[in-house]
């Protein structure tokens, strides 16, 4: 019985090992759990988003009971209306060693308002707007989406017309022209008497209208590709309506995009927020907000610098935590950013999983030259195809 050649022998060693190292920790991940427990087991295991997620709840919790919200009052002595005499000249009184909390550990403005409660009232005004648009923009960006994608033809063209016509018209002009007309109140209209009483649920309602674009052509996507699948065909067939199959079967094979898309949203609107109002156009006083508190302060940063460093730190805090809550719940719901393990990938695959690893890492000369060495039956890889060894 003749001897297997050496080139045979590396196929079979290949196709053994290929199986075992590339499908080794997508079984372990998956094996016995559905969908949600993956998706959550995937998020917990991302350090940055836990960081983000702990530091942004740490953040709501903090400006929401402090000073109170919705004629609640919260446990701060202080509003953020409230003029009290200058302490220490109104330099911060918070100290971390000795550890001192004091009487205005913030510090206080010119007149004597207390810049922790300021603070807190414009990181509450910030977050409310951000979920505003963050509702707002998601609903309007799924439905419209859903119909351009599912539905083609005439109703895709005009809706993504509209898309295109809203996303060149700069979001800065839209958003002047607004304060404009809610500061006419002389006239008595709806908009002005609204804006004018609800003027940070306007903001976000407004800015809500204009940030559903990027999230709409993005629904768009997913609908084109995911209507052409064997499960919408096979819904279609049983007698399911349109409606049905949009919210029954398509979108929740979509929610991975939705979720990560709307959680960006959010984080981009904290800045747009923070432009507006640093221009005048957004929250406007006596209210507050973490730009308005910048713009008001900005000719006393040279004498009173804290006046911009507490506001400007929460706003990138909140940002920053956002941001890398979107990046884990990205990493979570889309299986192709899971980074492979090679360690644990060798832990589980034993020796040639491990000789496959080195063969990867090392390039295919690694150990033995297997180009230069002759094979059992005079065949050498590369050399001529008759079996010679060749000059």
């Amino acid at each position: 019985m003749s001897q297997p050649s050496q080139q045979e022998v590396i196929m079979a060693e290949d196709g053994s090992r290929k199986p075992a190292a590339a499908g080794i920790e997508p079984v372990l991940e998956a094996k016995g759990l559905s969908q949600g427990q993956i998706v959550r087991k995937r998020f917990l295991g991302h350090s940055g988003a836990i960081i983000g997620l702990v530091v942004f709840a740490f953040i709501f919790v903090l400006a929401f009971t402090s000073v109170g919200y919705l004629g609640i009052p919260g446990w701060w002595k202080y509003t953020h209306e409230q003029v009290s005499p200058l302490v220490n000249d109104g330099v911060p009184t918070l100290s971390l060693w000795p550890l001192a909390w004091g009487e205005h550990p913030f510090g206080q403005d010119r007149i004597g308002r207390d810049l922790f409660a300021m603070t807190m009232r414009g990181a509450q005004q910030s977050i409310t707007i951000m979920i505003v648009i963050g509702l707002i923009a998601g609903l309007i960006g799924v439905v419209v989406g859903a119909i351009s994608g599912y539905f083609r033809g005439w109703a895709e063209a005009i809706l993504m017309r509209v898309t295109d016509v809203i996303i060149i018209i700069p979001a800065l002009l839209l958003a002047a022209v607004m304060a404009q007309l809610a500061g006419r109140r002389d006239q008595g209209s709806w908009f002005a008497s609204f804006t004018s009483t609800n003027g940070v649920l306007a903001l976000g309602i407004f800015l809500g209208l204009i940030s559903w674009v990027a999230l709409a052509r993005l629904m768009r996507g997913e609908f084109l590709s995911l209507r052409e699948r064997e499960f919408v065909d096979a819904a279609r067939i049983s007698g399911a309506s349109n409606a049905r199959i949009i919210f029954k079967h398509i979108l929740p094979n979509a929610v991975g995009v939705l979720i990560v898309n709307v959680t960006l949203t959010m984080s981009a609107a904290i800045l747009t927020e923070t432009a507006l109002s640093y221009l005048g156009v957004g929250v406007k006083a006596p209210d507050t907000s973490l730009g308005l508190l910048i713009s008001q302060n900005q000719q006393a940063f040279a004498t009173r610098p804290w006046l911009f460093w507490y506001p400007g730190m929460f706003i990138v805090l909140i940002c920053l935590s956002i941001n890398f809550i979107g990046d884990g719940l990205r990493d979570a719901f889309d299986p192709r950013q899971k980074k492979f393990n090679a360690k644990k990938a060798i832990d589980h695959g034993g020796p040639a999983v491990q000789s496959s690893a080195v063969t990867a890492l090392d390039g295919p000369d690694h150990g033995e030259s297997r180009n230069d060495s002759p094979g059992t039956d005079g065949f050498r890889p590369g050399g001529p195809a008759d079996g010679t060894q060749g000059k």
